[in-house]
């Protein structure tokens, strides 16, 4: 236990800005779809914008999440890219290629409005019960 927990502690990450702190990557089997909708919003809380990415079926899942978003007018679409991908199923196996969907949502000029509207809805129905 004390070999893996000085791995863990001894992992370096040779170039922290090429990870994104603001992308989501969907999957359409882990995760019901209101966290995917409820974490995009705090990601465009802190960074103003927000990518969700998914692949093969999840993709679905993705862009329903995104009109979700849209559609109560708390983000804006900014761009969408779509590409395949070269996967692997298994260690021997050949590869498969993936249907990819990125896309690029920022904030509406309403979302700090509806937010705020919304968390003063919450604590009005927590008084009352």
């Amino acid at each position: 236990m004390e070999g893996i927990t000085e791995g863990v502690n001894n992992i370096n990450f040779t170039d922290s800005s090429s990870i994104k702190r603001n992308r989501i990557q969907v999957s359409n089997t882990k995760k019901p779809l209101f966290f995917y909708v409820n974490l995009a919003k705090r990601y465009m809380q802190q960074h103003n914008e927000v990518e969700l990415s998914a692949l093969g079926m999840a993709i679905a899942t993705v862009v329903t999440i995104a009109e979700i978003l849209k559609n109560n007018e708390l983000a804006v679409e900014k761009r969408i890219m779509t590409s395949t991908v070269d996967m692997r199923e298994d260690a021997g196996g050949r590869p498969i290629q993936k249907a990819k969907i990125e896309i690029l949502l920022g904030k509406s000029e309403k979302f700090d409005e509806l937010i705020a509207a919304a968390q003063e809805e919450a604590l009005d129905y927590e008084e009352q019960n």
